[in-house]
């Protein structure tokens, strides 16, 4: 029997998981007779191309590994594949599909059944049915069509590990692309946002097997490894005995530039695992930490409980040492959170000064609280993913519109990195607040550059004009600050029309930084160099390294007595 286990990535960047754990499954439970391959894509290629692929293998069974992302190509594939093989079998499984058999396979007639829950084992005793003409029913996690309806499976949840999908096989297919790694399923929360608290209990794999499979993606070439942990922390002990161990092997048997990523709870940090994360490795570790809201009303009514307080002191102290990257989560339209309240919830998180501050919209999954008691919870939302909230009680549609373009002005000016410094200086002289700014600056560029400014000159350009026009800012201040900014950040070197002041002095002391032993370019390195006027000295920076953190390369100040 030929097998094909589908799964279309957002991005090439990312790799899947979840064909290969299903792989380990088919391999563990089935018998040689059945050969199983993993087909993967992105929903970006076109579907023709996928498709050819799955094709290529002639398979009797594809199994589809379903989405949020990328369900509508999903569904697609599936009705090409069964157009071009009557006989095919066609199994969905995953978050997007699991919570709503029946509707899938009353609105797919092309897909044969659906799996719900884990589904390692469930697939494998799918195929070992068709082997034996065992009766689907006996299948666990199975949803399948009956002459008398559809035959609705529970889950499939259960206590002990799964077979580890870690294969030599899989680690070559990375190519270099994000890793993922398992080491505990289940959410000790449960957001009514959210799907992962219906997971069941928690459940830690074999730590030592946590480890082998740690090093071992690490040496697959891949730069980053992310670690699919609802909430990584919350065993306390084992985290800190993972992070001591990435500690004392990085740069030996986890080579150096390697980034791991964890998904933590920021106000369950205690203090001994606070202090070894401070001694990582710079560069060795990301942290994501979700939020959500700073209104403690909010934060009950979607069943988060968190001790605010502590999260902020928490992260405070993950970000001193500047050794992590630490980003943060907002969510827009959850209950209670008006426009108002969202604001001040912003301007908290970001007065933590956090690597990135993303704010994501809500959408109300399958399978969702949230989703499946709206009388608990009243919105408007998109019938098509990623069923993104459209209006609530507290935010309208206006209100929504104008966060969207907040979060396109504040990603392109904050979370990219590369105006830190000149947001820092505007922010302490025109007094406003982060949120206002930002969303200053959303309404100034809808009115004076009414076409998208998709060039980074050209958004420079406008940043600098509204800047400019606020209330006590120094337009050579400002331009100083942009200059720094620019240089750090943009390994090209070469600054924006809007940041250029002609003056002869610059070639001379271009030449006297080259000709000072303390103050010249190491062989065959890029250097940029400016003059500062509000500051009266020269700034120059050397294109070698960035900051594993930052992604900045350094700023070198020299006054001009000095040269």
């Amino acid at each position: 029997m030929k097998v094909v286990l589908c799964s279309l990535n957002s991005q090439y960047i990312h790799s899947s998981l979840a064909p290969w754990c299903l792989l380990a499954g088919v391999k563990a439970y089935c018998p040689p007779t059945v050969q199983a391959v993993v087909v993967e894509g992105t929903v970006n290629e076109p579907k023709e191309a996928v498709f050819d692929r799955v094709l290529q293998e002639q398979p009797e069974v594809v199994g589809f590994s379903t989405y949020i992302w990328n369900v509508t190509t999903v569904f697609a594939l599936a009705k090409a594949v069964r157009k071009a093989l009557p006989q095919v079998k066609i199994v969905l499984g995953g978050p997007e599909v699991g919570y709503r058999p029946e509707n899938v396979l009353q609105t797919l007639p092309e897909a044969d059944a659906v799996l719900s829950g884990e589904g390692e084992y469930p697939f494998a005793a799918f195929l070992l049915s068709l082997l034996t003409g065992t009766p689907w029913e006996q299948v666990p996690a199975l949803s399948f069509r009956t002459e008398n309806g559809v035959h609705i499976a529970a889950p499939y949840l259960p206590k002990e590990d799964p077979v580890s999908p870690y294969s030599e096989e899989y680690c070559k297919a990375l190519h270099g692309r994000i890793a993922y790694l398992e080491t505990s399923r289940g959410c000790p929360y449960s957001c009514a946002f959210c799907l992962s608290g219906r997971c069941g209990t928690v459940r830690f794999f074999d730590l030592e097997t946590t480890k082998a499979n740690l090093l071992r993606l690490a040496s697959s070439g891949a730069k980053t490894i992310k670690l699919v942990d609802r909430t990584f922390n919350a065993n306390r002990a084992r985290a800190y005995e993972l992070i001591s161990f990435i500690t004392e092997h990085y740069g030996k048997e986890i080579p150096q530039g390697v980034c791991f990523h964890f998904e933590i709870a920021g106000d369950i940090l205690d203090d001994r695992l606070l202090s070894c994360l401070a001694n990582v490795p710079k560069g060795a570790v990301q942290l994501e930490i979700g939020l959500q809201s700073f209104c403690e009303k909010t934060l009950a009514a979607v069943h988060r409980k968190t001790d605010l307080q502590r999260l902020e002191r928490n992260i405070r102290a993950l970000i001193a040492p500047r050794n992590i990257h630490i980003h943060i989560d907002l969510i827009a339209g959850l209950p209670f959170e008006d426009a108002k309240t969202f604001a001040e919830s912003f301007n908290r998180a970001y007065a933590l000064s956090p690597d990135m501050l993303q704010f994501g919209f809500l959408k109300l999954l399958y399978g969702a609280p949230m989703r499946e008691e709206p009388e608990e919870y009243p919105c408007t939302f998109c019938d098509a993913p990623p069923y993104e909230v459209t209006s609530t009680p507290w935010l309208s549609k206006e209100d929504l519109q104008m966060l969207h373009e907040t979060e396109d002005a504040f990603d392109r000016i904050y979370n990219s990195g590369r105006f830190r410094r000149t947001t820092a200086y505007v922010l302490q002289t025109c007094g406003k607040t982060p949120f206002s700014l930002f969303s200053g600056f959303a309404e100034w560029k809808k009115a004076h550059e009414p076409c998208d400014i998709k060039s980074l000159d050209a958004f420079t350009g406008a940043l600098f004009s509204y800047f400019a026009s606020l209330p006590n800012v120094d337009a050579r201040v400002l331009r100083d600050k942009m200059v720094c900014d620019r240089l750090a950040t943009n390994s090209s070197g070469v600054l924006p029309e809007v940041l250029r002041v002609p003056d002869k002095n610059l070639k001379t002391y271009r030449a006297a930084l080259f000709n000072n032993p303390a103050t010249c370019a190491p062989a065959h390195t890029k250097r940029s160099v400016a003059i500062l006027y509000s500051e009266n000295r020269l700034v120059y920076v050397d294109y070698i390294v960035p900051d594993p953190v930052t992604g900045e390369y350094k700023l070198n100040f020299v006054s001009f007595d000095t040269l």
